[in-house]
C-alpha cells in the first residue's frame, strides 16, 4: 500500500511541474486535488493551498525584486484593495454560518472561480488585444487617470476570491494586470508583478486560515517536497513543450474540475 504522505509529494511534485511550464495552475489545481482525490475538507485545503502559495512563491518574488522585474507602485496599489478584502472576507468566512455552510460556500466558490480562470487562461490573448487596440486618445488617457483607482479596485476583486478559494492570485490576476496595464508591463515584468502582489495576499489570508485552525502544516510540508523539484523540472520542460497546447490543456482541466466541484 503506497503511503499518503508521497502520494501528497507526488501531488505537489505535478503541481510544481505544471506551475514551471506555464506559470499558473497551483492553487488552482491544488485545492480541487486535496478536496476530490484526497478528501481533504475544503476550507483546510484552502488554508493550506495559500501557505503552500505563500511559501512557494516567496522565493520567486526574492528574485524578482533583485532583478527589478517587478512593479513595485502596481503592487502598492493592488495591496492598498487586496489586503483589506482578505481581513474581511476572512471575518466573514469564519464568524458566520456552521461549518458545513462554510464548506459549501467554499466548493461553490471554489468550482465558480475554476471555471473563471479556465476562460482567464484560454482567452488572455484575446483580452490584451482588445484592451490594446484603442483609437480614441482622449479615452486612452482618462483610462490612465482611472488606473490606480482601478487597480485597487482588482485587488480588492482578488483579495476576496483568493481568500475564499485560494485560487486566482496567479492566471487571474496576470489577466487583470494585462488588461490594466496592456502596454506598461512587460512579459517579464507581469510575472514579477503578479508574484510579488501574491506574497502578502496569501500571508494574509493563510493566517486567518492558521489562527482559525484550518491549515495542515504536515500536509503542507509533504507537498513542499514534490513542488520545489517539480518547478525546477517544470522550468526545464518548457525548452521541449509547447507552452500554448499545455495552457489550453490546462484550461480544459480546469474548467471540467470547476464543473466536477459545482456539481458535487
Amino acid at each position: 500500500m503506497i503511503d499518503i504522505d508521497w502520494l501528497n509529494a507526488l501531488a505537489g511534485l505535478l503541481v510544481g511541474i505544471i506551475v514551471g511550464i506555464t506559470g499558473v495552475g497551483g492553487g488552482s489545481l491544488m485545492s480541487p486535488i486535496l478536496i476530490l482525490l484526497f478528501g481533504v475538507a475544503p476550507t483546510t485545503a484552502v488554508g493550506t493551498d495559500l501557505w503552500f502559495a505563500a511559501v512557494t512563491k516567496t522565493a520567486g518574488s526574492i528574485v524578482h525584486h533583485r532583478q527589478e522585474s517587478a512593479d513595485v507602485r502596481i503592487v502598492g496599489w493592488l495591496c492598498l484593495g487586496s489586503i483589506p478584502a482578505a481581513l474581511l472576507t476572512l471575518l466573514f468566512l469564519f464568524a458566520s454560518g456552521s461549518h458545513q455552510v462554510k464548506h459549501g460556500l467554499v466548493v461553490t466558490m471554489l468550482g465558480g472561480m475554476l471555471v473563471i480562470t479556465s476562460a482567464a487562461t484560454l482567452f488572455r490573448r484575446q483580452l490584451v488585444t482588445a484592451m490594446i487596440d484603442v483609437d480614441d486618445e482622449a479615452r486612452a488617457k482618462r483610462f490612465v487617470r482611472w488606473q490606480p483607482a482601478l487597480t485597487v479596485l482588482a485587488g480588492a476583486v482578488l483579495g476576496t476570491l483568493v481568500t475564499l478559494t485560494s485560487v486566482g492570485a496567479g492566471a487571474l490576476g496576470a489577466t487583470m494586470l494585462l488588461m490594466l496595464y496592456p502596454l506598461r508591463l512587460t512579459a517579464r515584468k507581469l510575472v514579477g508583478t503578479d508574484i510579488m502582489h501574491a506574497v502578502p495576499l496569501t500571508l494574509v489570508a493563510g493566517l486567518g486560515y492558521l489562527v482559525a485552525g484550518a491549515v495542515d502544516l504536515h500536509l503542507l510540508a509533504m507537498l513542499l517536497i514534490g513542488s520545489i523539484p517539480g518547478i525546477v523540472l517544470g522550468a526545464r520542460l518548457t525548452m521541449w513543450l509547447n507552452e500554448t497546447f499545455v495552457q489550453r490543456a490546462l484550461a480544459v482541466i480546469l474548467f471540467l474540475t470547476g464543473l466536477k466541484l459545482l456539481l458535487s
